[in-house]
């Protein structure tokens, strides 16, 4: 699509919460500008994620510089490798920090195998028992690992209290199905906006308005009419207005309820 063809962001009356970026990403002059222009356009709180040892304080220090950022601890699929008991400690101390909403990302990743798919599995019931002990809700990221993925959740879905979200969600419907009977809730982000993804659109219909919540996954998968662009939380509208056509829902609707479900999830003391 060209530029003349990309419309302006849309600004709606409900503020959104940004569950799921990648905000260290950025250079401090990037950070600056991302978080000026999320602001303009309604997103109030930001949720940005750890996904490996060398980023666990690097978004613990984020959140604490910016009164409208949140964080995560966890390591990411990818990352298993580098996860060791040393490792555990820091995700359990950061926890503590009332900064941190949630443990992830975590889970498992059999479409790049980065990691042995042995040592993921392991790594994610490690973790999962972190957010057990600590009570707090998971992050987790799975993918061509729907098996395991359900298999590891079977074992934990009791524990986990608070529940968590499975997030850009791509897996089958019938992982959908399992993880929304279990309570957890879905993360949307651009993906739904793809020509290609009318499988992630049928369990965006699947979804009851109750459990899903939305994400970016910024700085990647930036949502039509901006692909090709670097994806950042204030492209979020254009997720929302997505999801709200596909549930044949008014966007302010879409926008409160998922903004009810973030705060169930990640701030149910504010709640």
């Amino acid at each position: 699509m060209s530029r003349k063809q990309r419309r302006a962001i849309p600004v709606f009356e409900t503020p959104i919460i940004e569950t799921h970026c990648h905000l260290d990403y950025l250079d401090t002059g990037e950070l600056e500008e991302t978080l000026a222009r999320s602001r303009s356009v309604g997103i109030d709180r930001i949720i940005t994620i750890a996904v490996s040892p060398d980023n666990l304080q690097t978004v613990i220090n984020l959140a604490g510089s910016n009164q409208d950022i949140w964080c995560t601890q966890g390591i990411h699929p990818h990352e298993a490798e580098k996860f060791s008991p040393e490792v555990a400690a820091r995700i359990l101390e950061g926890a503590s920090n009332d900064l941190v909403v949630a443990i992830g990302e975590i889970g498992l990743d059999y479409y790049y195998d980065h990691a042995d798919r042995a040592v993921q599995r392991r790594v994610f019931e490690e973790q999962l028992q972190i957010a057990v002990d600590c009570d707090l809700p998971v992050v987790i990221h799975t993918r061509e690992a729907d098996d395991d993925t359900r298999a590891i959740l079977e074992n934990f879905g009791h524990r986990l209290r608070r529940g968590g979200v499975i997030h850009s969600f791509t897996s089958s419907l019938e992982l959908a199905k399992y993880a929304l009977e279990s309570g957890f809730m879905l993360g949307f982000n651009g993906i739904a906006t793809f020509n290609t993804a009318e499988n992630v659109r049928e369990v965006v219909s699947a979804t009851p308005l109750a459990q899903l919540v939305l994400e970016t996954d910024s700085p990647y998968l930036t949502p039509v009419p901006y692909r090709g662009k670097t994806n950042a939380p204030y492209y979020l509208p254009f997720v929302a207005e997505k999801i709200a056509e596909i549930k044949a829902v008014p966007v302010e609707s879409l926008l409160q309820q998922a903004r009810a479900n973030s705060f169930a999830l990640f701030f149910p003391e504010e709640l």
